[in-house]
């Protein structure tokens, strides 16, 4: 009797240890009205230098079109970011905080203009808690040291994606969950020979939890588990 009893504590540890994995949207934006960001908890900063007449903007549909919603509905940098003809670009846009935990999982589109010039995006991550130091120059980074990924690394003047491509990086490395923010650094150097127009849309944050089942649910587990060792003492018997 002492080994169908062991058994089934086994068995049900390993039902409840093998409770799936869910994914939850902490964060979707579409960028359908750009004015109300700020409002809602991005942070934008340009410390490109010299700095430039434009920071992040509402999409122009007459660049080109949206990946998603309306033909506009995208955020939009460009080379007006630091002063044209000299210059280099390091143009922030910060999302609203976040809780960021091992595994979840943050993804974009992007594309830039195709016109030769060479542009550059990072996506950057801070775990400081509110997370909205980026530093004063165009090199700093602030809060923001965990590079997850770059587009165009290399400065290639034909590497920015022509068409809408996603983008995605998983969260890994800390040591339990905490609070931050994840950034999109528009950097580029020398305008006078790089820097274009890019756009961002359908930018996603899911983060993944365990499931913890319902007392009832462990109730049927307990159950479940308690006629199996009926059985087999029956089958013992």
């Amino acid at each position: 009797m002492r080994s169908v009893s062991s058994s089934c504590r086994a068995l049900l540890f390993a039902a409840v240890v093998a409770m799936p994995v869910s994914a939850h949207a902490q964060l979707t934006e579409n960028f359908d009205s750009f004015a109300s960001l700020a409002g809602n908890g991005w942070v934008f900063q340009n410390n490109s230098s010299p700095i430039g007449p434009s920071s992040w903007f509402q999409g122009n549909n007459g660049v080109f079109p949206a990946f998603n919603g309306a033909s506009d509905s995208y955020a939009a940098v460009n080379f007006l970011s630091a002063t044209e003809g000299a210059g280099d670009i390091s143009n922030w846009m910060l999302t609203p905080l976040q809780t960021l935990t091992n595994g979840s999982v943050f993804s974009f589109y992007t594309r830039g203009n195709a016109q030769g010039f060479a542009d550059r995006l990072e996506l950057r991550m801070s775990t400081s808690g509110l997370s909205t130091f980026v530093g004063a120059t165009a090199t700093s980074v602030g809060d923001f040291t965990t590079v997850l990924t770059t587009v165009n690394s290399t400065l290639n003047p034909n590497g920015y994606p022509a068409d809408w491509t996603q983008f995605t990086a998983t969260v890994s490395g800390l040591g339990a969950p905490t609070t931050g923010r994840f950034a999109f650094r528009y950097f580029v150097p020398d305008v006078s020979i790089n820097g274009d127009y890019i756009g961002i849309d359908a930018v996603n944050y899911r983060t993944t939890t365990s499931v913890v089942p319902e007392p009832s649910s462990m109730l049927l587990v307990g159950a479940g588990m308690f006629g199996l060792a009926v059985i087999r003492r029956r089958r013992r018997v």
